[in-house]
């Protein structure tokens, strides 16, 4: 899987923690409301964004187990995760987390996704979650992670996988061929084999239904102004450098887009969450 920068996880993280649709969030906070432990598998945990954004809605004793390819990225959520609990303290391998009236036990797994198995019955999940990692992901690895997660009934919560809707305003010419070849190149391969990119919530609702999930899905965009200019400016850039690889003798003309567009008034990014259980 293609890594991502720190700095960036931690420039995304309060939006994304703010963009998650409170419908599916109520939903999954409802399923578990009469339990007083639940047992969690974070994909693709990055900085453990996805704990610190979900933990609260949660019952009170949790056990996390966070999945990344990153080696790096599991030592920046090691010591994220330190520093965002009230108290914290060695556990093993792992953390022990005191936040907020909650016990929250944290283990940290390096591991490929591609060849883990994916029924993380080892863990003894309860739970398997993802935050913007299955728009990275290919249909054949979806189809495998969902019949695995459906042979052993287990609920499932993906939040904030791009949809392929983006929007800067006020309007340029040149916006559409940028976002139209940037959703072209997040359909390339990302360490999955070629990824969903904006189809992705679309297919995975379609295996869920196939597997009898209950499911339900709503919107979750950024939508970003003037507190967001540094992330407004990384994103353009980012959006940029990718429709430079998919059409090359525009890459300057998509450079100069960039530096015009990164003090945007408003910038929209289309994302949709989900959560099911069997």
């Amino acid at each position: 899987m293609s890594g991502f920068a720190a700095d960036w996880l931690a420039l995304r993280e309060p939006v994304d923690h703010a963009s998650r649709n409170p419908a599916q969030a109520a939903r999954m906070r409802a399923h578990f409301a009469e339990r007083e432990a639940l047992t969690i598998v974070d994909l693709g945990c990055g900085t453990g964004s996805n704990l610190r954004g979900l933990a609260g809605e949660l019952p009170p004793r949790q056990r996390w187990h966070l999945i990344d390819g990153d080696p790096a990225l599991l030592e920046r959520a090691r010591k994220d995760l330190a520093d965002w609990a009230e108290t914290a303290r060695p556990s093993g391998d792992g953390l022990e987390l005191h936040r907020d009236g909650r016990v929250i036990e944290v283990r940290f797994e390096c591991a490929d996704l591609t060849v883990r198995d994916l029924d993380f019955a080892d863990v003894g999940a309860e739970l398997v979650t993802a935050a913007a990692l299955f728009d990275l992901v290919s249909e054949d690895w979806l189809e495998r992670l969902v019949a695995r997660l459906a042979a052993r009934k287990l609920p499932i919560y993906a939040v904030l996988n791009y949809d392929g809707e983006a929007e800067w305003l006020p309007a340029a010419p040149l916006d559409g061929r940028v976002i139209a070849a940037f959703n072209r190149h997040q359909r390339g391969d990302k360490g999955f084999g070629p990824a969903l990119g904006p189809a992705s919530s679309e297919a995975l609702a379609q295996l869920l239904r196939q597997h009898g999930y209950t499911y339900g899905a709503g919107t979750s965009p950024w939508v970003l102004g003037p507190a967001h200019a540094a992330l407004i400016r990384a994103l353009t850039d980012g959006f940029a450098t990718a429709a430079g690889e998919i059409e090359p003798a525009r890459r300057a003309e998509f450079a100069a887009w960039a530096q015009a567009r990164a003090t945007a008034e408003t910038v929209r990014i289309g994302h949709r969450d989900i959560f099911a259980h069997a």
